[in-house]
């Protein structure tokens, strides 16, 4: 599927119920945290990712992708575009299904690297809209 497919999407939202957010913040005024609280409340897991945080939003937080213990579906990125490649790799390497570039957040090289790899990439898409766009 190429990137942004709008069958990837409603794939992603439908069966990748465990996401790692890569950049989520405790400051609940950050997007990473409305974002994932709403899409926990939502009843998807939420998997904190960030070497800054110990818990955000009742979970224990994880310095970075390879580090989690349990498998996630879905890997949710806030970080700068130029930034994003390598967690992009790091979903790659752990076997997740899908990764999401938050809006603003975009690496075409990697969102290929990711699409090459099998992965459903979406990129400069929030997941919050998305969602509530089809419920």
């Amino acid at each position: 599927m190429n990137i942004n497919d709008p069958t990837a999407i409603e794939k992603i939202l439908r069966e990748c119920r465990t996401i790692a957010v890569v950049g989520l913040s405790s400051d609940a005024y950050r997007a990473s945290y409305g974002v994932a609280h709403y899409m926990q409340q939502q009843g998807y897991r939420i998997i904190p990712v960030n070497p800054n945080e110990r818990t955000v939003l009742g979970e224990r937080v994880y310095a970075s992708l390879v580090d989690m213990p349990e498998k996630v579906d879905l890997v949710d990125i806030f970080r700068r575009s130029d930034q994003a490649g390598e967690h992009v790799d790091e979903a790659i390497e752990i076997g997740a299904k899908a990764v999401w570039l938050q809006e603003g957040v975009i690496d075409e090289a990697a969102a290929k690297r990711a699409v090459d790899a099998g992965l459903l990439v979406v990129m400069d898409r929030c997941i919050l809209k998305e969602h509530a766009r089809r419920r």
